[in-house]
């Protein structure tokens, strides 16, 4: 069994490289207050959290004789205790530039960090 204090100095070291925030958006149906009529909207669920962005490269299974096609993996690596369900919206902000992305699936959550595979967002579905 790990330590405790072996993972919270494991994740202070990984949590140190965090370089970008992440505000994470889940499309949601509410209640308007005033017209009682019940809306779909974007609603922030955590704003402003600190994360890193990790950029990977590989041949696709689909090559052609003409092309080997290159897709490009993103992650982010975020604070374990968030709760980002499938599907959820991230606008990462890095390097000063703003990037809208969609959590493409079910995060691989560790005791110091959790990594989330990313597309770029191109509308809710």
């Amino acid at each position: 069994m790990i330590n405790k204090a072996v993972i919270k100095q494991a994740r202070k070291a990984i949590e140190s490289l965090y370089d970008s925030t992440c505000t994470v958006i889940e499309y949601r149906q509410e209640k308007d207050p005033v017209t009682k009529k019940t809306v779909s909207k974007e609603v922030p669920i955590y704003p402003d959290k600190a994360c890193r962005l990790s950029y990977s490269s590989g041949k696709n299974a689909n090559q052609t004789e003409l092309a080997n096609a290159v897709t490009q993996v993103i992650k982010v690596f975020i604070a374990p205790e968030l709760d980002i369900k499938p599907g959820s919206k991230l606008v990462i902000t890095s390097k000063g530039r703003t990037v809208e992305y969609k959590n493409s699936g079910k995060p691989a959550v560790y005791d110091t960090h959790q990594e989330i595979v990313l597309e770029l967002f191109k509308g809710w579905a």
